[in-house]
């Protein structure tokens, strides 16, 4: 017999039983509930409240019968297991009484049974009840409402019979037994099974193959996926410093409960930053769904993408939109959307490229009607808010900028895609290429150009090398630093596949000036695109820009993923940033474009009156006057995170690299010159704007700069224009001590444009790039400011022992040098070694941050054996770090001879009382440390006592913080009164 103890302990098994499954199942419970009396019908309705999240209700519901005792307890757990068993057979029904109160009573002692079998009858028996009477009109449509599924509308035609006394629940009871009885719980089985065996065939083609971005091959996904570094993000705790603020997971964990923010949501948002894999996580997922490896819990998975959505011009409902627009099935359609209705929970929905959605999310609007039409954009608003198909799981991806705070709301689990590892840079390398000898050389070379190997992270640029890799073979990688660059590269390498003949190594004007025609009309075509929010191109639209079958067998636009393969379906540019950096080479080559436009693409005009033409863009381009309007309208509608991305380009094409190229190719400089004068005037600006925005330092503090995105993608256009006069130019003013760079998506990449321009100031500054993914290849190409940094945070960034080496070699070599703070990190004792020896050499650092990582013992022995005679380090966290008595040993050795440090944190890890005996030994020959921290480790009275007895000659220290030990109420009280330094 259940107990009501045993009850409690299992309460959160329950909730999760009863809350992550259906609304359906929820209800069933219910039922029974009410059939064998465990509930009141006051119980009742406290628990069936509508629009109230599904755990809220759980626990109501667990607290009502819990106070009801033992035997409600356990009649508790059989209506469970009887809800979940779908396919138990239903109770026949005998003859009802023929009294009206008896007829009532009997109405809720069979609710299960009645409910299972009128569900697929509501409608004629609520035509029959408004015919006799015993309904209203108003009452019937209540039943009706089309938020309601099959099931739930049973249940509110039994409840308004429970509160009538007109004799419907007597004549229903009469007419109930002359009903079919109807399959439990499925409709139709047999389409249901045929449907979802229909749609698995019909997922699993379209994700069985990856096409490149260049459309030219079919790579089977099985062979070539290459796992992505996958990150949730978690609320920090002020009170425990060595939590991560970020954690990664897997993919086939992305449902599961680690790292859920909003338990009532129903939604995985998935961000990442352009090129970072997105949509080709989203296809292994398909795929490994279709195939029947992961996620089996999904009877169904549906797939779309926004573009897609965003072309639909007419009204949809769930079940068009389902089933039209991705499976239809063969036989039983309504049969198996009242199940998709019925068990939202067995559904996935997901929907790739949120921020290709020209519709910014909205809560105006409310639609809860699964059968009605409404806009494809309030379709998917709804969908994500659970007015529709609540319980069902979807999956959103999306680039950062397009995700809102009241988007936000509606979020189970945020991820973000990081990129790739080094491993994973290799591992992608050797994956797409079958002959180790060219894997081989490709690897080597990348790990041998550090500016390659850190764009090589983002997906996009590792398949650009893969692509282009026989040209690298050939002629090295040199010359690759910039994003600009590697674009360039694509471009000479797909002239030279459309005309191997007349192609020379090298992108020069004579290569170019050829295609120049093709790529203006290319990128006209782009910028309308961007300005309009238009990813995708009829051939009307095609026809009418003036691009041909010749500018097509170039290959940058291809058919679009997002629609049937037709011989007249849309296309598209093979990537979002391509249609970016051909909208740049428009801006910068075009020959009816001013440079007054160039001030727009960097944020300097205020939006035109004229409403942009919603015509093509041939409409717009007729004469230069109305030409410049068009193109600054049009930059003025466009996305600010596109036109950032085009701004970079045209800053890396302005660039002295490439300025013989666009000059040859334009035939003339003076235009040229004129637009990169107004790029470095906008440059310049932008970045003093934000040194001027920086607050006066408060009286005995340095002073502090928050940097904000537009700050990082200044310093990125900088970067791409290599120019290093304007670097020193435009930080020579700077008077900054502290730089805050937190939360800004700082990648490897981005850590190469801060060291481009920081190496530039003329004083030391504190460089903070927390929470970032700045990762082991971020950290090599950050070396060339580290002498300007007198402090370098780098906490919670995915670094591990191998960027440690690389960091330690210069960084500690540093006069100035005093902070290094590499809190939650992936550092082990091999990391801690390497950091020890370069300690050895230093006399500069003051504050050494290694919380949250796992140095162990065998680390803290060669951090404590090299502190021995370390004369200025006077700050040391080893907080969680899985330091046991070994470790303490060393470090209370270390205790007795360091005269300089003066605060040791040694929270969250394994010591013992006996460690305490040892730490009092160092303590004593002591005379330096101020606080010492042991706070939630495994110490008792007798721990502290030992560390009574050092306190009582030792004056020096100021407290030993000692909360989440092992203590009773009554030896913190005692303790606190011995020692007032003793802190619990």
């Amino acid at each position: 017999m259940y107990t009501q103890e045993f009850f409690q302990a299992q309460r959160s098994q329950l909730v999760g039983r009863l809350a992550l499954r259906s609304l359906e199942n929820f209800e069933s419970v219910l039922d029974y509930l009410l059939s064998w009396e465990v509930l009141t019908w006051e119980d009742y309705e406290s628990v069936s409240l509508p629009g109230q999240p599904l755990s809220t209700l759980a626990r109501r519901l667990l607290d009502i019968v819990w106070n009801k005792g033992g035997q409600s307890c356990e009649l508790l757990f059989a209506a469970v297991q009887k809800a979940e068993g779908a396919d138990e057979q239903t109770e026949p029904l005998r003859k009802w009484s023929q009294n009206e109160s008896c007829s009532v009573q009997d109405l809720q002692k069979h609710r299960p049974t009645i409910v299972r079998k009128i569900y697929g009858h509501v409608e004629s028996i609520l035509n029959l009840l408004l015919e006799r009477g015993f309904l209203t009109k108003y009452e019937c449509d209540e039943i009706r409402l089309p938020i309601f599924t099959s099931s739930q509308r049973a249940r509110r035609l039994l409840d308004f019979a429970k509160v009538k006394d007109n004799g419907v629940a007597q004549f229903l009871l009469q007419h109930i037994l002359q009903l079919p009885v109807l399959p439990v719980p499925l409709p139709d089985v047999t389409a249901c099974k045929k449907y979802t065996a229909k749609l698995k065939a019909t997922v699993s083609a379209q994700s069985r193959f990856l096409s490149t971005y260049d459309g030219t091959e079919n790579l089977c996904l099985e062979n070539i996926y290459t796992e992505n570094i996958l990150e949730i993000r978690k609320n920090l705790s002020l009170g425990v410093p060595s939590q991560k603020g970020h954690d990664t997971l897997e993919l086939a964990e992305i449902f599961n409960h680690k790292g859920c923010i909003n338990e009532d949501a129903d939604t995985v948002l998935l961000v990442g930053e352009a090129g970072s894999g997105k949509s080709t996580l989203l296809q292994q997922l398909h795929r490994l769904w279709a195939t029947g490896q992961q996620f089996q819990d999904f009877l169904f998975v549906f797939p779309f993408s926004c573009r897609q959505l965003q072309s639909m011009d007419k009204p949809v409902s769930v079940q068009s939109l389902l089933f039209e627009q991705c499976c239809w099935p063969n036989e039983g359609q309504q049969e198996v959307f009242w199940y998709l209705l019925d068990h939202p929970d067995r559904v996935l929905l997901t929907f790739d490229g949120f921020d290709e959605f020209k519709f910014r999310f909205t809560e105006r609007e409310t639609h809860c009607s699964p059968t009605d039409p409404t806009s494809a954009q309030n379709l998917l608003f709804n969908l994500l808010r659970g007015n529709l198909m609540k319980n069902t799981k979807k999956v959103l991806t999306s680039r950062p900028h397009a995700i809102c705070p009241s988007l936000r709301k509606y979020v189970r689990k945020e991820l973000s895609l990081m990129g790739f590892s080094q491993d994973g840079i290799e591992l992608f390398m050797r994956k797409h290429h079958s002959d180790a000898g060219v894997a081989d050389r490709l690897v080597q070379l990348v790990k041998a150009t550090s500016a390659l190997h850190g764009l090589c992270h983002v997906p996009v640029f590792s398949w650009i090398v893969s692509r282009c890799h026989k040209e690298l073979l050939l002629h090295g990688s040199g010359f690759l630093k910039t994003t600009t660059d590697m674009y360039l590269l694509v471009l000479r390498h797909f002239i030279s596949h459309a005309s191997p003949e007349d192609v020379a190594w090298g992108l020069g004007a004579s290569t170019l000036r050829p295609r120049l025609p093709t790529i203006l009309r290319l990128g006209r075509l782009a910028l309308w695109g961007l300005g309009t929010c238009s990813y995708v191109f009829s051939a009307e639209q095609l026809r009418a820009s003036g691009v041909d079958e010749e500018d097509l067998s170039l290959g940058f636009l291809v058919p679009s993923k997002s629609f049937p393969p037709e011989s007249s379906a849309p296309v598209e540019f093979l990537h979002i940033t391509l249609q970016c950096f051909f909208a740049a080479f428009y801006l910068l080559l075009g020959a009816d474009v001013n440079p007054s436009a160039i001030r727009c693409v960097f944020g300097g005009h205020k939006k035109p009156h004229q409403p942009l033409p919603r015509l093509f863009p041939m409409a717009c381009f007729q004469s230069p006057e109305p030409e410049e309007e068009s193109v600054l309208t049009l930059l003025q509608r466009a996305e600010t995170h596109n036109v950032r991305i085009t701004a970079v380009f045209l800053a890396g094409l302005l660039s002295q690299e490439h300025w013989r190229l666009v000059t040859e190719c334009r035939g003339t400089s003076t235009p040229l010159l004129q637009k990169k004068s107004r790029v470095r005037r906008c440059l310049a600006r932008g970045l003093r704007r934000h040194f001027r925005s920086i607050p006066r330092a408060v009286p005995g503090e340095v002073k502090s700069m928050h940097a904000m995105p537009e700050f990082v993608w200044l310093i990125r256009s900088l970067y791409e224009m290599q120019d290093e006069h304007l670097a020193r130019k435009a930080v020579s003013k700077l008077e900054v001590g502290h730089l805050k760079v937190t939360y800004c998506n700082i990648g490897p990449a981005e850590c190469a444009a801060l060291a481009f321009v920081l190496k530039n100031l003329q004083q030391p500054v504190a460089l903070q790039l927390d929470y970032n993914s700045v990762g082991d290849i971020g950290v090599e190409q950050l070396l060339p400011c580290l002498s300007v940094c007198r402090a370098l945070y780098l906490r919670d960034n995915n670094i591990s022992d191998q960027g440690i080496c690389r960091l330690v070699d210069q960084a500690l070599q540093c006069d100035q040098f005093q902070k290094l703070a590499l809190g939650n990190n992936h550092i082990t004792a091999v990391g801690a070694k390497v950091l020890a020896e370069g300690l050895k050499d230093n006399d500069s650092l003051q504050f050494l941050g290694l919380w949250g990582n796992t140095v162990g013992d065998e680390g803290a022995q060669a951090l404590a054996c090299a502190l021995h005679d370390h004369h200025s380090l006077k700050w040391l966290s080893l907080v969680g770090n899985n330091i046991g008595s070994v470790g303490t040993q060393a470090l209370a050795l270390m205790l007795e001879k360091n005269v300089s440090l003066e605060e040791l944190c040694l929270e969250e890890n394994h010591l013992q009382d006996e460690d305490m005996c040892t730490l009092v030994d160092g303590l004593k020959k002591n005379s330096s440390l101020e606080v010492l921290k042991l706070s939630n480790n495994r110490i008792t009275h007798r721990g502290v006592s030992a560390l009574l007895q050092v306190l009582e000659s030792n004056a020096t220290i100021r407290s030993i913080w000692l909360r989440g030990n092992t203590f009773t109420p009554e030896e913190i009280e005692q303790l606190s009164l011995m020692d007032s330094r003793l802190l619990f």
